[in-house]
């Protein structure tokens, strides 16, 4: 079998795939070498130490570890300290080795090659597996600001507590952006917590920030009209995407691509006070990026089977029309861990053996 087809089938084990593509192969011969994809294909996504990557491969273990450090230079793995030990693991496609290239910019000719086959990638394969399983692996967290006292919320429904429950946070560009460059929203609010954040950080490709910074980050966000977007679990938060509906992964799921999983809508749905509005039409032309909102006889009206409950048209409203309730039956429930997330995920979707299989590596 070809090393790069190995490697594949091998990232594509993961709850987040990696479909076969013409583009994905050439996106893999972009990022390793035959020698670094033949050394990735014997790794795990849960990290391990050279000695344990060396005994898999064959390769010397002096050797190998420079190449490891090659490899997690350019993002094509990732490393983390534990012990005072330097561990290595694989990426999944998303997040990571989409992402993480693209986190200082999309400067070289090489990052533009690279996102315009990703962007192929996205509409050939990759964007309808990532949304393919019942379960969502993403879900939309509400803007603080849309939300008030009688709005009965979970802490994980809030970015204040994703914020403030996070060790390390780090700031990066935003990937999707950088790399498919259809808007000009801000780039500069990719928020990664904890290890991937100290990896990100430990290889130049994000800057260290504070909780006080990454409140300044979402409220910056928000008034671009960006929505918040994190993994589908309640236990901790990974990351929190700032999307726009043009060029983020998880939103042109349902914009661009129509999957009814794409993501989980947030707890809230967005209502109108009808004796505010004025018809102004800034939530339906300016805040929703779902076009879930209309304008019908000078009042705002809204379509609640399309309404994800980012809470942007309430914070956009000028004269206080909109505002959020509760769902009544969430479409998509929250996972308790990123563990169950993923093992609901690779169930639904028919991977969970060929997964349990790798992580024994």
């Amino acid at each position: 079998m070809d090393i790069y087809e190995e490697l594949r089938q091998v990232l594509d084990a993961h709850p987040t795939g990696a479909p076969q593509s013409k583009y994905f192969d050439e996106i893999l011969r972009m990022m390793f070498t035959p020698e670094e994809a033949a050394i990735a294909a014997k790794m795990c996504f849960s990290p391990r130490s050279v000695e344990q990557i060396s005994a898999a491969t064959g390769v010397d273990a002096q050797e190998l570890e420079k190449k490891l450090e090659v490899m997690a230079d350019k993002m094509a793995i990732f490393s983390t300290d534990k012990d005072g030990k330097r561990l290595y693991g694989l990426m999944p496609t998303i997040p990571g080795l989409f992402e993480f290239a693209f986190m200082k910019g999309a400067g070289t000719a090489e990052l533009k090659k690279l996102g315009k086959l990703w962007e192929e990638y996205h509409h050939d394969a990759m964007g309808a597996v990532f949304g393919s399983s019942k379960t969502p692996l993403m879900r939309v967290v509400a803007v603080q600001k849309s939300l008030n006292a009688q709005n009965q919320a979970h802490p994980y429904e809030e970015v204040a507590h994703l914020i403030k429950n996070a060790e390390t946070i780090a700031l990066a560009e935003c990937a999707c952006r950088v790399s498919v460059g259809k808007c000009h929203k801000p780039t500069d609010n990719c928020l990664i917590f904890d290890s991937p954040a100290r990896f990100l950080i430990s290889r130049g490709y994000a800057r260290e920030i504070d909780q006080e910074q990454a409140m300044a980050v979402l409220d910056a966000a928000e008034e671009a009209g960006l929505v918040h977007t994190s993994n589908n679990s309640s236990d901790r938060a990974n990351m929190i995407c700032n999307c726009c509906p043009c060029c983020c992964t998880v939103l042109r799921g349902r914009t661009q691509l129509e999957l009814p999983h794409a993501f989980a809508t947030s707890a809230f749905l967005a209502e109108v006070l009808p004796d505010n509005c004025n018809g102004c039409g800034i939530c339906a032309d300016d805040r929703c990026p779902v076009k879930a909102i209309t304008i019908q006889d000078d009042l705002a009206v809204i379509a609640e089977a399309r309404c994800i409950g980012c809470g942007l048209c309430v914070s956009g409203c000028p004269t206080g029309t909109m505002a959020m309730k509760n769902r009544v039956a969430p479409s998509h429930p929250v996972c308790p861990s990123s563990r169950d997330l993923g093992m609901k995920v690779l169930q639904e979707k028919g991977k969970l053996g060929k997964f349990l299989e790798i992580m024994k590596r």
